[in-house]
């Protein structure tokens, strides 16, 4: 089954790519690799989950923002490929930031949100490698923060 099959399957809808805020590029291709930067939980415009973990939010929204991360992820991602998701042969590696509480410790859990899309997405290729980090806050204070490395063709 292709991406964008899955996808489908999945009902989700890839959004627009969004664009830099800052000195920054959305993505770098660099022989086989794309390295997508980091992507907040923005939807329709807006960031859908704000605030800290341990605080203002619960471990399960937490794993919601990281799967709407991916999303975006996979937005840029497909816009490096020119539209076509086709191209991509793995996930190599995610990264999650996760806004949090010092006394905050299910980190790997809140980024399973985004891993567990990935396999759901791409099978076996999109298993990774992985780091999961705990920050005292993001940009716009958004509660978690994705960034990726692909291998494509």
């Amino acid at each position: 089954m292709t991406i964008a099959a899955r996808l489908t399957e999945l009902g989700i809808a890839l959004p627009t790519p969004a664009k830099p805020v800052a000195n920054y590029v959305p993505y770098v291709i660099t022989g086989n690799l794309v390295v997508v930067s980091g992507q907040i939980p923005l939807k329709d415009g807006k960031i859908a989950f704000t605030g800290k973990l341990g605080d203002q939010c619960t471990a399960e929204s937490g794993i919601e923002a990281a799967k709407l991360c991916f999303i975006n992820v996979l937005a840029q991602l497909q816009d490096a490929c020119g539209g076509d998701l086709g191209r991509v042969r793995r996930v190599v590696r995610l990264g999650g930031f996760i806004a949090c509480t010092a006394e905050f410790t299910a980190h790997a859990q809140v980024m399973n949100g985004a891993s567990d899309l990935a396999v759901a997405v791409l099978g076996d290729a999109g298993r990774h490698a992985r780091s999961t980090i705990g920050v005292p806050s993001l940009p716009m204070d958004a509660s978690v923060e994705v960034e990726g490395m692909f291998e494509i063709a």
